[in-house]
């Protein structure tokens, strides 16, 4: 995964950024860093350099994620301070156990492995039949979960709760956007789902009163077989790298039996 192009930008004007987007005061996040709001108003303003233990400080108390901490510390001119090792590395090389682990023991239903813009890195077999069934043999047209469901000729076409899964997906990409404000990727991302056939003008603009849902219901109809899938979310829980940071298993569940049945026959058709 190469890294993301982020802009260029004072130190003071990122922690202002991130203040923003956790919706701190200066003088709330001074007093959870132990520091007075003076010396951050003046770090802020560029008349004062903060230390490398003092960003590393903010970091965690705006829970900044592990890419944007390296952003924080190169644009106060220190090294960064956490690594990215590719997933092919003998780095991840038990981190891909664990993660070829959980896919197959979803089996006989879907599971996707994605970095945090949702581009699909892997999936177990189950995801493919499933895909291969609803697109009549064919691949998805994109390896990017939410291309996938926006684009009208991709798995959009299929979903009979499009309007909901849309919904959903494109709030919790607001919500990356409003914890991640230097994340040009996704703004980029956003901008382009934004762009598909039919979307509704609305979804433009950030829902506050309507927070993203924590399960995802995914309802598909073809050739007169009706499927249903609940998501949860799979993370690595304190990760010291930024490709671990960034990954996250979603796993998919049948919400009835006929549903179960399906993904069941379909594995015993398919060997």
């Amino acid at each position: 995964m190469p890294p993301l192009d982020l802009a260029p930008v004072p130190v003071g004007l990122l922690l202002r950024e991130w203040r923003a987007a956790r919706r701190l005061s200066q003088l709330d996040l001074a007093l959870d860093a132990n520091i007075s709001a003076r010396h951050l108003s003046c770090i802020e303003t560029g008349k004062a350099q903060p230390s490398r233990p003092l960003l590393m400080r903010l970091a965690d108390v705006l829970d900044m994620p592990l890419r944007e901490r390296n952003a924080l510390l190169r644009a106060g001119g220190y090294a960064p301070g956490y690594p990215e090792s590719g997933l092919d590395t003998p780095a991840m090389g038990q981190i891909n156990k664990a993660i070829a682990f959980i896919l197959e023991q979803q089996e006989p239903y879907p599971a996707f492995l994605m970095n945090r813009h949702w581009d699909i890195l892997a999936a177990n077999q189950a995801a493919q039949r499933i895909n291969g069934f609803l697109l009549d043999g064919r691949p998805p047209r994109h390896a990017n979960m939410l291309r996938t469901v926006f684009d009208p000729d991709d798995l959009r076409g299929r979903m009979t709760n499009w309007d909901d899964v849309g919904s959903t997906l494109i709030g919790h990409l607001h919500a990356l956007i409003a914890g991640s404000p230097t994340d040009l990727k996704a703004r980029a991302l956003l901008d382009e789902v934004l762009a598909y056939p039919d979307v509704p003008s609305r979804w433009r603009l950030r829902d506050l009163d309507r927070p993203p849902a924590p399960l995802l219901t995914t309802e598909f109809r073809h050739r007169g077989v009706a499927l249903s899938f609940f998501s949860t979310i799979t993370t690595f829980g304190t990760p010291r790298d930024i490709t671990i940071d960034e990954l996250h298993i979603e796993s998919c569940f049948p919400m009835d039996e006929a549903t179960a049945q399906f993904c069941r026959a379909v594995r015993e058709t398919n060997g």
